[in-house]
């Protein structure tokens, strides 16, 4: 028996009708200052927001004389979406990456499928300490798993998949640039030196060429020197004679030989005098240096005679006709491999 169950409802009095309208005036006076201090903090995070800068993708692929595209790439300039939350302080993330695949076009495909994905899965998120080095950490586990996840299901074709991929990935948190590469893909900046006109007021000076990525070949000492202690040999270089990169995904014949998955990190802070970034494969940088790929780039932009694309404004314009002509005249100075370049442009 319930001892409560006799006890009559207890009777509101006037005092405890006063005190619950005063609790619903309190709530009330609560809401609104809890609604003007969300529209403070959105307020805050536009205003963050468009001091960052404006990046947009432009992308040309070219077979070359290969049978087979083998290329595969990924444009997002508002990953966002792909994240359930982001870090504290952090407004947006642009993630773009060109993978050259060799022995199929199975492993880059697979990459950049999923590589952004298990990226999105890893990356941080609410309130976290030192966010740089999460980040860093992110790359690092996402090639990893990137790497395993394909070398698991190549392992169980019959017969077992033998494709292998470079990747050069750029992660652009805010206003920072994260570069993680394996093999000899690469990401060059062209940032432009300013120089103090006879008026004394800063104007758009040379063009200075900013390596983003590291190349892994077996050419180099300290690829060659991992590559002989995990067994394996460095023949006209090539890992065993046959493999032009000693880092890559895939490659599955080649990990006990000393090819590994570990990207190579770096970052920058992007500035108002940066114009654009250019990912491109080998197919790319076998006919041109970084620094006459971002100065053809820079005279399409220049010269400004661009055939407009429709739905295009005239900058945009400027940027895909530049994308464009720099992967056909890769093509036109006789590079046969397959050719795919990714300009972004960078605009504050």
């Amino acid at each position: 028996m319930d001892l409560f169950d006799d006890l009559p409802e207890p009777t509101q009095t006037p005092g405890a009708q006063a005190t619950n309208e005063e609790k619903e005036e309190e709530s009330l006076k609560r809401k609104r200052e809890d609604d003007d201090t969300n529209g403070k903090e959105e307020e805050l995070k536009k205003v963050c927001k468009e001091g960052l800068p404006v990046l947009k993708g432009y992308v040309a692929a070219r077979r070359g004389e290969r049978e087979e595209m083998q290329d595969a790439h990924v444009l997002l300039p508002d990953m966002n979406s792909c994240l359930t939350a982001l870090p504290s302080g952090v407004s947006r993330v642009s993630y773009f990456a060109v993978f050259d695949g060799h022995g199929g076009a199975r492993a880059s495909r697979f990459a950049a499928e999923n590589l952004h994905h298990t990226l999105s899965r890893k990356f941080p998120s609410g309130e976290t300490q030192n966010v740089d080095k999460l980040i860093k950490k992110c790359l690092l586990d996402t090639f990893r798993q990137t790497d395993e996840d394909f070398l698991k299901k190549a392992s169980m074709q019959k017969p077992a998949w033998k494709d292998g991929s470079t990747a050069t990935c750029v992660l652009v948190v805010d206003d920072t640039v994260y570069v993680a590469n394996l093999g000899d893909s690469r990401a060059v900046l062209c940032r432009m030196e300013p120089e103090a006109s006879a008026g004394g007021a800063d104007g758009r000076g040379r063009s200075v060429t900013l390596a983003l990525s590291k190349e892994h070949n077996p050419t180099i000492y300290e690829e060659r020197m991992r590559i002989q202690r995990a067994g394996g040999t460095v023949r006209d270089g090539r890992v065993l004679g046959v493999l032009e990169v000693s880092r890559s995904i895939g490659d599955g014949q080649y990990k006990r030989c000393g090819v590994i998955s570990t990207p190579d990190l770096r970052r920058c802070q992007l500035t108002a005098n940066d114009r654009f970034i250019i990912l491109a494969c080998d197919g790319l940088f076998k006919v041109f240096s970084a620094d006459e790929a971002v100065k053809f780039v820079l005279g399409v932009l220049q010269d400004g005679n661009a055939e407009s694309k429709a739905g295009l404004k005239e900058e945009e314009g400027l940027f895909e006709a530049a994308c464009q002509q720099l992967a056909s005249e890769a093509v036109r100075r006789g590079c046969a491999d397959n050719v795919t370049v990714i300009l972004v442009s960078v605009g504050f």
